[in-house]
């Protein structure tokens, strides 16, 4: 009996091996199966039940071939080679030198663990966008009750930009961009309006109170709408035009009720409106029609340069130079403190546009707006607590009402989105 038995297994051809690290005859690929105890496969009613359930596993798999086999050998792949093959992956997943199972675990959890960073870090960008943001209004409403001449010291501010701006390149921080003389010609326009924007917002801080300032300044959703109108032909549904009502009506009331009102300061924190929506219009035509796909943070930073070099010498034409350590104290003023605080000013009021245009490389425009409705909201609150401003009851339900008017909007246009 032994002997049947020996000749008959000598007899008997060799079955096929599973090999790992080479390709099939036809040069196709076999994928590892990886350990699993939650998932199912087609093997579940086969395998016995103490084994793992296996699955496929989505990284790059082991490859497998057959040894070659006799043309007249019948072959199947049965339940011993599969529990072979299943032993093999688990004895693999145990504590083998090229672990898949463990790279699959390890693949999902990093992945889990990358997307929780990404919050973190876009959580983190919101929060220096409002501190920047807040301390850029103190220090630049300190520095114009002192010194009134918004022009020198929007231009600083783009000043130290752009020194910041050229640290980041020289550093390889950001990469430098290489630009056409063609995309140069269509920032031009780009800059001017970013250039006056930034300047009608000094000047409206230096004639009334930062909250009115901001509390007009709710007033974009409404240029948005009428800009985007005129210029891109992007009609507005009827339930933006019912978000803009208390946006209108809030501004009005709190305009009518304001402490530090005056008309220069109002106009001026409107033309801050006008242009600030002029600026993303034509930035999202240049964005749209550029072959050459430039990011926001690279066309940031060419508006920032370009936006020095044209205010410059306006400064220097319409307010002189008063910048002086030498008008300084003929004007009675403390150097240190003029100096210190409007760079301070200058650094916050690039970081946070620096953060502003991070977060919205990271998100839709429409959450990128319901987030600046809620900064306008706590820079409204850190002015008024800080500088004391005395506000009226209708004041504070003005600027409210304005306020809700503005997420409103923002909730209308990310359901239009949405459906769209």
């Amino acid at each position: 009996m032994h002997l049947r038995s020996a000749a008959f297994s000598a007899a008997r051809p060799p079955l096929p091996m599973l090999r790992a690290g080479s390709n099939l005859p036809d040069g196709s690929h076999c994928s590892v199966p990886t350990v699993s105890s939650s998932s199912s496969s087609s093997f579940s009613t086969d395998l016995p039940s103490f084994l793992p359930r296996i699955r496929p596993l989505s990284c790059r798999p082991t490859r497998f071939f057959l040894t070659p086999r006799l043309a007249n050998q019948k072959s199947s792949l049965g339940l011993t080679t599969v529990v072979k093959a299943a032993e093999d992956v688990a004895a693999a997943a145990a504590g083998g030198t090229e672990n898949h199972g463990e790279a699959a675990v390890s693949s999902y959890g990093s992945s889990s663990t990358s997307g929780m960073v990404k919050k973190l870090q876009l959580g983190f960008l919101f929060g220096l966008w409002y501190l920047f943001n807040i301390y850029f209004n103190i220090y630049d409403k300190q520095v114009l009750k002192v010194y009134p001449f918004p022009i020198t010291i929007t231009t600083i501010h783009f000043a130290i930009g752009t020194v910041l701006i050229w640290l980041m390149w020289v550093t390889n921080l950001y990469k430098r961009p290489k630009i056409s003389s063609k995309q140069l010609a269509a920032i031009v326009p780009l800059a001017i309006v970013h250039t006056l924007a930034n300047l009608f917002t000094n000047m409206s801080l230096g004639k009334v109170a930062v909250s009115f300032t901001h509390t007009i300044k709710a007033l974009e959703p409404f240029f948005t709408v009428v800009l985007s109108a005129m210029f891109l032909g992007e009609l507005p549904t009827l339930w933006v035009l019912i978000s803009l009502v208390p946006i209108v009506g809030g501004v009005a009331m709190a305009s009518l009720t304001e402490a530090s009102f005056n008309w220069a300061g109002f106009w001026s924190a409107m033309a801050s409106n006008l242009t600030n929506q002029s600026r993303n219009v034509l930035s999202k035509k240049i964005m749209d029609k550029d072959e050459e796909t430039m990011d926001h943070i690279t066309l940031f930073s060419i508006i920032t340069v370009m936006s020095f070099f044209l205010l410059a010498p306006v400064s220097l034409l319409v307010e002189g130079i008063k910048f002086t350590p030498s008008y300084m104290r003929f004007a009675g003023l403390n150097l240190k403190e003029v100096y210190v605080r409007s760079f301070l000013a200058g650094v916050c009021f690039h970081a946070y546009q620096q953060a502003s245009y991070m977060i919205l490389a990271e998100v839709s425009p429409i959450t990128h707006s319901v987030g600046n409705c809620v900064k306008r909201v706590v820079v409204i609150i850190s002015s008024v607590l800080f500088f004391r401003t005395p506000v009226s009851p209708l004041n504070s339900i003005g600027t409210g009402v304005a306020l809700i008017g503005v997420f409103l909007y923002s909730r209308v246009k990310r359901t239009k989105s949405k459906s769209a």
